[in-house]
């Protein structure tokens, strides 16, 4: 896999990370914008693990 393309993965997967942390910082978070992001934070992980 070319680098470019791991460390795009690695920049949206750090940024997934970001936006969880802050939504769940909210005083009323939003559970099922939290779960989808999650869920896309996964598929970025598993596209990671096999490359």
């Amino acid at each position: 896999m070319e680098s470019s393309h791991l460390n795009a993965l690695q920049t949206k997967h750090a940024g997934l990370e970001r936006r969880i942390a802050e939504e769940m910082k909210s005083p009323h978070p939003d559970l099922a914008m939290i779960a989808s992001l999650k869920r896309h934070k996964l598929r970025l992980r598993d596209q990671l693990a096999h490359h």
